[in-house]
Protein backbone atom coordinates (compact mmCIF):
# COMPACT_ATOMS: atom_id res chain seq x y z
CA UNK A 1 0.00 0.00 0.00
CA UNK A 2 0.90 3.46 -0.92
CA UNK A 3 2.22 6.42 2.15
CA UNK A 4 5.12 5.95 4.66
CA UNK A 5 4.83 9.23 6.55
CA UNK A 6 1.75 10.09 8.64
CA UNK A 7 1.52 13.98 9.52
CA UNK A 8 -1.19 15.13 11.98
CA UNK A 9 -3.35 17.69 9.94
CA UNK A 10 -6.03 17.21 12.42
CA UNK A 11 -6.02 20.10 14.29
CA UNK A 12 -8.65 22.06 16.70
CA UNK A 13 -10.46 25.13 14.82
CA UNK A 14 -12.32 28.17 15.25
CA UNK A 15 -15.19 25.89 15.68
CA UNK A 16 -13.58 23.85 18.43
CA UNK A 17 -13.48 26.41 21.36
CA UNK A 18 -15.64 29.49 22.30
CA UNK A 19 -14.29 32.52 21.29
CA UNK A 20 -17.31 34.62 22.81
CA UNK A 21 -16.49 38.06 24.73
CA UNK A 22 -12.53 36.72 23.80
CA UNK A 23 -9.97 39.07 22.10
CA UNK A 24 -8.16 36.87 19.26
CA UNK A 25 -5.14 37.15 17.85
CA UNK A 26 -5.93 36.60 13.96
CA UNK A 27 -2.73 35.83 11.35
CA UNK A 28 -3.58 36.53 8.13
CA UNK A 29 -1.94 36.89 5.15
CA UNK A 30 -2.56 40.08 3.55
CA UNK A 31 1.38 40.24 1.78
CA UNK A 32 -0.71 41.27 -1.41
CA UNK A 33 0.67 43.37 -4.52
CA UNK A 34 0.44 46.63 -4.89
CA UNK A 35 0.37 48.59 -7.66
CA UNK A 36 3.92 50.81 -7.47
CA UNK A 37 3.27 53.81 -9.18
CA UNK A 38 -0.61 54.20 -7.68
CA UNK A 39 0.13 52.49 -4.25
CA UNK A 40 -3.65 51.00 -4.86
CA UNK A 41 -3.84 47.29 -4.49
CA UNK A 42 -3.49 45.25 -7.00
CA UNK A 43 -5.28 42.07 -6.38
CA UNK A 44 -7.34 41.65 -3.07
CA UNK A 45 -7.72 37.75 -3.00
CA UNK A 46 -5.88 37.38 -0.08
CA UNK A 47 -7.91 40.07 2.04
CA UNK A 48 -10.70 38.59 0.68
CA UNK A 49 -10.38 34.90 1.65
CA UNK A 50 -9.72 36.23 4.99
CA UNK A 51 -13.28 37.32 4.82
CA UNK A 52 -15.13 34.17 6.40
CA UNK A 53 -12.84 33.18 9.39
CA UNK A 54 -13.60 37.54 10.56
CA UNK A 55 -17.23 37.14 9.99
CA UNK A 56 -16.97 33.73 11.46
CA UNK A 57 -15.52 35.74 15.02
CA UNK A 58 -17.51 38.49 15.20
CA UNK A 59 -20.50 36.72 14.86
CA UNK A 60 -19.70 34.97 17.44
CA UNK A 61 -18.98 38.02 19.93
CA UNK A 62 -15.12 37.77 19.88
CA UNK A 63 -13.14 41.20 19.11
CA UNK A 64 -10.37 40.87 16.56
CA UNK A 65 -7.14 41.74 15.88
CA UNK A 66 -5.70 40.91 13.04
CA UNK A 67 -2.02 40.90 11.99
CA UNK A 68 0.14 40.18 9.11
CA UNK A 69 3.46 40.91 7.22
CA UNK A 70 4.11 42.59 3.93
CA UNK A 71 6.92 42.55 2.01
CA UNK A 72 10.44 42.11 2.79
CA UNK A 73 11.19 45.54 4.92
CA UNK A 74 13.75 43.47 6.51
CA UNK A 75 13.16 45.43 10.04
CA UNK A 76 13.12 48.68 9.11
CA UNK A 77 9.98 50.96 8.74
CA UNK A 78 9.16 51.32 5.32
CA UNK A 79 6.36 53.62 4.82
CA UNK A 80 5.58 52.07 1.71
CA UNK A 81 4.96 48.62 3.12
CA UNK A 82 2.67 49.89 5.92
CA UNK A 83 -0.47 47.99 6.24
CA UNK A 84 -2.89 51.02 6.34
CA UNK A 85 -4.41 50.81 2.56
CA UNK A 86 -4.94 46.83 3.69
CA UNK A 87 -7.44 48.25 7.04
CA UNK A 88 -8.78 50.67 4.61
CA UNK A 89 -9.80 47.66 2.06
CA UNK A 90 -10.87 45.37 4.79
CA UNK A 91 -12.95 48.37 6.08
CA UNK A 92 -15.00 48.63 2.58
CA UNK A 93 -14.98 44.63 2.63
CA UNK A 94 -16.34 44.18 5.76
CA UNK A 95 -18.93 47.03 5.54
CA UNK A 96 -17.67 48.33 9.20
CA UNK A 97 -14.81 50.20 10.49
CA UNK A 98 -11.48 48.91 11.20
CA UNK A 99 -9.06 50.57 13.31
CA UNK A 100 -5.46 50.87 12.50
CA UNK A 101 -2.77 50.70 14.80
CA UNK A 102 0.29 52.67 14.34
CA UNK A 103 2.56 50.06 15.49
CA UNK A 104 3.04 46.75 16.60
CA UNK A 105 3.60 46.01 19.82
CA UNK A 106 3.93 49.98 21.00
CA UNK A 107 1.59 51.98 22.81
CA UNK A 108 -0.83 52.72 19.91
CA UNK A 109 -1.32 48.76 19.42
CA UNK A 110 -1.74 47.91 22.91
CA UNK A 111 -3.99 51.15 23.55
CA UNK A 112 -6.24 50.40 20.76
CA UNK A 113 -6.07 45.93 21.77
CA UNK A 114 -7.27 47.10 25.02
CA UNK A 115 -10.12 49.21 24.18
CA UNK A 116 -11.44 46.78 21.32
CA UNK A 117 -15.03 45.49 22.20
CA UNK A 118 -16.78 42.55 20.62
CA UNK A 119 -17.67 42.93 17.19
CA UNK A 120 -14.87 45.36 16.73
CA UNK A 121 -11.85 44.71 14.29
CA UNK A 122 -8.24 46.49 14.92
CA UNK A 123 -4.87 45.93 12.15
CA UNK A 124 -1.82 45.91 13.54
CA UNK A 125 1.03 47.60 11.51
CA UNK A 126 3.58 45.03 9.03
CA UNK A 127 4.83 42.60 11.74
CA UNK A 128 7.97 42.25 9.94
CA UNK A 129 8.53 45.96 10.62
CA UNK A 130 10.29 44.25 13.71
CA UNK A 131 13.34 41.96 13.16
CA UNK A 132 11.93 39.92 15.99
CA UNK A 133 8.92 38.62 14.17
CA UNK A 134 11.10 36.88 11.87
CA UNK A 135 14.07 35.89 14.68
CA UNK A 136 11.03 33.94 16.32
CA UNK A 137 11.94 36.76 19.58
CA UNK A 138 10.28 34.79 22.40
CA UNK A 139 9.86 38.16 24.02
CA UNK A 140 7.93 39.72 21.01
CA UNK A 141 6.07 36.99 20.37
CA UNK A 142 4.75 37.22 24.06
CA UNK A 143 4.35 41.60 23.68
CA UNK A 144 1.74 39.91 20.94
CA UNK A 145 0.19 37.40 23.11
CA UNK A 146 -0.41 40.07 25.46
CA UNK A 147 -2.91 41.62 23.70
CA UNK A 148 -5.27 38.81 23.41
CA UNK A 149 -6.87 35.74 24.69
CA UNK A 150 -6.75 33.52 21.92
CA UNK A 151 -4.71 33.17 18.90
CA UNK A 152 -6.22 31.77 15.33
CA UNK A 153 -3.60 31.04 12.63
CA UNK A 154 -5.46 31.46 9.14
CA UNK A 155 -2.30 32.21 6.92
CA UNK A 156 -1.72 29.07 5.18
CA UNK A 157 1.14 31.05 2.87
CA UNK A 158 3.26 31.51 6.47
CA UNK A 159 2.99 28.22 8.32
CA UNK A 160 5.98 26.74 7.10
CA UNK A 161 7.62 29.65 8.78
CA UNK A 162 9.08 29.45 12.44
CA UNK A 163 8.01 33.04 13.01
CA UNK A 164 6.95 34.94 16.23
CA UNK A 165 3.50 35.25 14.63
CA UNK A 166 3.15 31.87 13.01
CA UNK A 167 4.63 29.26 15.91
CA UNK A 168 6.27 30.91 18.85
CA UNK A 169 3.00 32.80 19.98
CA UNK A 170 1.23 29.34 20.31
CA UNK A 171 3.96 29.22 23.01
CA UNK A 172 1.64 31.85 25.28
CA UNK A 173 -1.86 31.21 23.80
CA UNK A 174 -4.65 28.71 22.81
CA UNK A 175 -3.89 28.50 19.12
CA UNK A 176 -6.11 26.85 16.80
CA UNK A 177 -6.88 27.32 12.76
CA UNK A 178 -9.21 29.77 11.06
CA UNK A 179 -11.48 28.77 8.38
CA UNK A 180 -9.37 29.11 5.26
CA UNK A 181 -6.51 26.99 6.93
CA UNK A 182 -8.67 24.45 8.15
CA UNK A 183 -9.54 24.03 4.93
CA UNK A 184 -6.10 24.08 3.34
CA UNK A 185 -5.53 20.94 6.34
CA UNK A 186 -8.71 19.16 5.27
CA UNK A 187 -8.40 19.14 1.21
CA UNK A 188 -4.88 19.34 1.22
CA UNK A 189 -4.48 16.76 4.21
CA UNK A 190 -6.53 14.19 2.66
CA UNK A 191 -5.16 13.97 -0.40
CA UNK A 192 -1.87 13.33 0.97
CA UNK A 193 -2.66 10.65 3.74
CA UNK A 194 -5.57 9.05 2.65
CA UNK A 195 -6.29 9.84 -1.28
CA UNK A 196 -9.03 9.20 -3.66
CA UNK A 197 -7.30 7.04 -6.13
CA UNK A 198 -5.71 6.86 -8.50
CA UNK A 199 -3.31 10.05 -6.65
CA UNK A 200 -1.69 11.53 -9.91
CA UNK A 201 0.77 14.12 -8.82
CA UNK A 202 1.71 16.66 -11.54
CA UNK A 203 5.12 18.51 -11.03
CA UNK A 204 6.31 21.55 -13.42
CA UNK A 205 8.38 24.67 -12.80
CA UNK A 206 11.77 25.14 -13.64
CA UNK A 207 14.22 24.04 -11.22
CA UNK A 208 14.22 20.11 -10.20
CA UNK A 209 16.17 21.59 -7.61
CA UNK A 210 13.05 23.05 -6.39
CA UNK A 211 11.34 20.07 -5.81
CA UNK A 212 13.59 17.26 -4.92
CA UNK A 213 11.81 16.69 -1.26
CA UNK A 214 8.30 16.92 -2.98
CA UNK A 215 9.29 14.32 -5.91
CA UNK A 216 10.68 12.36 -3.98
CA UNK A 217 8.09 12.14 -1.15
CA UNK A 218 5.35 11.82 -4.50
CA UNK A 219 6.89 8.44 -5.57
CA UNK A 220 6.44 7.20 -1.86
CA UNK A 221 2.45 8.05 -1.96
CA UNK A 222 1.48 8.42 -5.47
CA UNK A 223 0.13 6.10 -8.14
CA UNK A 224 1.44 8.38 -10.86
CA UNK A 225 3.86 11.27 -10.74
CA UNK A 226 4.03 13.40 -13.81
CA UNK A 227 7.19 15.78 -14.84
CA UNK A 228 6.63 18.63 -16.86
CA UNK A 229 7.98 22.36 -17.47
CA UNK A 230 11.53 23.58 -17.21
CA UNK A 231 12.31 20.05 -14.85
CA UNK A 232 11.43 18.04 -18.21
CA UNK A 233 15.15 18.55 -19.45
CA UNK A 234 17.24 17.75 -16.82
CA UNK A 235 15.62 14.15 -16.87
CA UNK A 236 15.59 13.81 -20.45
CA UNK A 237 19.34 14.42 -20.25
CA UNK A 238 19.74 11.96 -17.49
CA UNK A 239 17.88 9.21 -19.81
CA UNK A 240 20.29 9.85 -22.15
CA UNK A 241 18.79 12.09 -24.44
CA UNK A 242 20.30 15.37 -26.00
CA UNK A 243 18.34 18.68 -24.95
CA UNK A 244 19.92 20.78 -27.03
CA UNK A 245 20.04 24.35 -24.75
CA UNK A 246 17.68 23.55 -22.63
CA UNK A 247 17.65 24.61 -19.28
CA UNK A 248 19.32 21.66 -17.12
CA UNK A 249 20.75 21.68 -13.67
CA UNK A 250 23.78 19.08 -14.39
CA UNK A 251 24.50 18.58 -10.49
CA UNK A 252 20.97 16.90 -10.67
CA UNK A 253 21.43 14.29 -13.41
CA UNK A 254 22.05 11.88 -11.01
CA UNK A 255 19.58 12.61 -8.64
CA UNK A 256 16.99 12.55 -11.56
CA UNK A 257 18.43 8.81 -11.61
CA UNK A 258 17.63 8.34 -8.85
CA UNK A 259 14.35 9.37 -8.98
CA UNK A 260 13.44 7.28 -12.37
CA UNK A 261 14.88 3.97 -10.14
CA UNK A 262 12.62 4.89 -7.66
CA UNK A 263 9.62 5.21 -9.60
CA UNK A 264 10.56 1.61 -11.03
CA UNK A 265 11.38 0.01 -7.88
CA UNK A 266 8.20 1.43 -5.96
CA UNK A 267 5.70 0.36 -8.91
CA UNK A 268 5.00 4.45 -9.40
CA UNK A 269 3.95 5.29 -12.70
CA UNK A 270 6.64 8.05 -13.73
CA UNK A 271 5.40 10.07 -16.99
CA UNK A 272 7.70 12.40 -18.99
CA UNK A 273 7.34 14.15 -21.94
CA UNK A 274 7.04 12.18 -24.87
CA UNK A 275 7.66 15.58 -27.40
CA UNK A 276 8.21 19.02 -26.80
CA UNK A 277 7.60 22.58 -28.45
CA UNK A 278 11.12 24.24 -28.86
CA UNK A 279 12.24 27.64 -30.12
CA UNK A 280 16.28 28.97 -31.30
CA UNK A 281 15.38 31.88 -28.51
CA UNK A 282 13.73 32.91 -25.34
CA UNK A 283 10.84 35.31 -26.39
CA UNK A 284 7.53 35.86 -27.05
CA UNK A 285 7.89 36.25 -30.39
CA UNK A 286 9.66 32.99 -30.89
CA UNK A 287 8.22 30.50 -33.55
CA UNK A 288 7.21 27.06 -31.67
CA UNK A 289 9.09 24.25 -33.24
CA UNK A 290 7.61 20.60 -32.12
CA UNK A 291 9.94 17.95 -31.75
CA UNK A 292 9.97 14.91 -30.87
CA UNK A 293 12.40 12.68 -28.56
CA UNK A 294 15.94 14.49 -28.26
CA UNK A 295 16.41 17.77 -30.07
CA UNK A 296 19.46 19.61 -31.68
CA UNK A 297 21.98 22.34 -30.21
CA UNK A 298 20.18 25.15 -31.34
CA UNK A 299 16.91 24.41 -29.73
CA UNK A 300 15.55 25.25 -26.05
CA UNK A 301 12.27 23.10 -24.87
CA UNK A 302 9.55 25.96 -23.79
CA UNK A 303 6.37 23.63 -23.33
CA UNK A 304 5.38 20.20 -23.72
CA UNK A 305 3.85 18.73 -27.25
CA UNK A 306 0.98 17.47 -28.48
CA UNK A 307 1.44 13.59 -27.81
CA UNK A 308 2.45 14.38 -24.22
CA UNK A 309 -0.66 16.56 -24.04
CA UNK A 310 -2.85 13.21 -24.62
CA UNK A 311 -0.55 11.32 -22.31
CA UNK A 312 -0.84 13.12 -19.42
CA UNK A 313 -4.42 14.01 -20.26
CA UNK A 314 -5.00 10.30 -20.11
CA UNK A 315 -3.59 10.22 -16.90
CA UNK A 316 -5.70 12.93 -15.20
CA UNK A 317 -8.91 11.58 -16.90
CA UNK A 318 -8.52 8.16 -14.72
CA UNK A 319 -7.68 9.91 -11.84
CA UNK A 320 -9.27 9.87 -8.12
CA UNK A 321 -7.29 12.46 -7.09
CA UNK A 322 -5.10 15.25 -8.85
CA UNK A 323 -2.36 17.55 -7.40
CA UNK A 324 -1.01 20.24 -9.81
CA UNK A 325 2.34 21.65 -9.20
CA UNK A 326 4.16 24.20 -11.21
CA UNK A 327 2.99 24.88 -14.87
CA UNK A 328 4.11 22.51 -17.51
CA UNK A 329 6.20 25.29 -20.14
CA UNK A 330 6.27 28.90 -20.09
CA UNK A 331 3.13 30.03 -19.56
CA UNK A 332 3.69 33.71 -19.63
CA UNK A 333 4.38 33.15 -23.81
CA UNK A 334 1.04 32.75 -26.20
CA UNK A 335 3.20 30.61 -28.01
CA UNK A 336 4.12 28.17 -24.96
CA UNK A 337 0.76 28.19 -22.95
CA UNK A 338 -0.98 25.17 -24.76
CA UNK A 339 1.17 22.45 -22.48
CA UNK A 340 -0.37 24.16 -19.28
CA UNK A 341 -3.52 25.37 -20.61
CA UNK A 342 -4.12 21.66 -21.35
CA UNK A 343 -3.50 20.16 -18.47
CA UNK A 344 -5.74 22.82 -16.66
CA UNK A 345 -8.33 22.52 -18.87
CA UNK A 346 -8.12 18.52 -18.27
CA UNK A 347 -8.69 18.97 -14.39
CA UNK A 348 -11.12 20.97 -14.86
CA UNK A 349 -13.00 18.56 -17.04
CA UNK A 350 -12.06 15.36 -14.66
CA UNK A 351 -14.53 14.04 -12.32
CA UNK A 352 -11.22 13.90 -10.32
CA UNK A 353 -10.99 16.07 -6.58
CA UNK A 354 -8.46 18.22 -8.40
CA UNK A 355 -5.74 20.83 -5.97
CA UNK A 356 -3.32 23.24 -7.59
CA UNK A 357 -0.78 23.78 -5.02
CA UNK A 358 -0.01 27.59 -4.95
CA UNK A 359 2.39 29.82 -6.80
CA UNK A 360 2.40 29.98 -10.59
CA UNK A 361 0.19 27.02 -10.95
CA UNK A 362 -2.32 28.94 -9.27
CA UNK A 363 -1.97 32.41 -11.30
CA UNK A 364 -2.26 30.05 -14.64
CA UNK A 365 -5.61 28.57 -13.77
CA UNK A 366 -6.59 32.09 -12.82
CA UNK A 367 -5.40 33.37 -15.93
CA UNK A 368 -6.56 30.90 -18.29
CA UNK A 369 -10.40 30.97 -16.55
CA UNK A 370 -10.20 27.80 -14.93
CA UNK A 371 -10.14 28.46 -11.33
CA UNK A 372 -13.79 27.79 -10.54
CA UNK A 373 -13.73 24.23 -11.67
CA UNK A 374 -11.05 23.34 -9.35
CA UNK A 375 -11.52 21.54 -5.73
CA UNK A 376 -9.22 23.41 -4.39
CA UNK A 377 -6.83 25.94 -5.23
CA UNK A 378 -4.39 26.31 -2.33
CA UNK A 379 -3.40 29.95 -1.03
CA UNK A 380 -0.08 29.04 -0.11
CA UNK A 381 3.16 28.99 -2.66
CA UNK A 382 6.51 27.75 -0.51
CA UNK A 383 3.95 26.12 2.53
CA UNK A 384 2.13 24.26 -0.17
CA UNK A 385 5.52 22.86 -1.74
CA UNK A 386 6.91 21.89 1.75
CA UNK A 387 3.23 20.33 2.83
CA UNK A 388 3.68 18.42 -0.31
CA UNK A 389 6.86 17.02 0.82
CA UNK A 390 4.98 15.16 3.39
CA UNK A 391 6.83 17.87 6.37
CA UNK A 392 5.54 18.86 9.26
CA UNK A 393 5.19 22.56 9.30
CA UNK A 394 5.98 24.50 12.68
CA UNK A 395 2.99 27.03 12.20
CA UNK A 396 0.61 24.01 11.96
CA UNK A 397 2.30 21.68 14.96
CA UNK A 398 1.64 24.61 17.15
CA UNK A 399 -1.96 24.26 17.29
CA UNK A 400 -3.75 22.46 19.08
CA UNK A 401 -4.47 18.81 18.22
CA UNK A 402 -8.15 17.53 17.48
Amino acid sequence: MKGVKFVNYKKKTVRDIDVKGKKVLLRCDFNIPMNGKTGEIADDKRISSALPTIHYLIEEGAAVIACSHMGRPKGEWKPELSLAPVARHLSALLKRPVEMARDVIGEDAKSKAAALKPGEVLLLENLRYHPEEEQNDPAFAKALADMADLFVSDSFGTVHRAHASTAGIAQYLPAVAGLLLEKELSVMGKALNAPHRPLVAILGGSKVSDKIGVINHLLDIADTVIIGGGMTYTFMKAMGQSIGKSLCEEDKLDYARDMISKARDKGTQLLIPLDNLAATEFSPDAVPIPVEGGMDDALMGLDIGQKTIALFSEAIRHAGTVIWNGPMGVFEFPQFAEGTRAIARAMAESNAITIVGGGDSAAAVEQLGFADRMTHISTGGGASLEFLEGLELPGIACLMDR
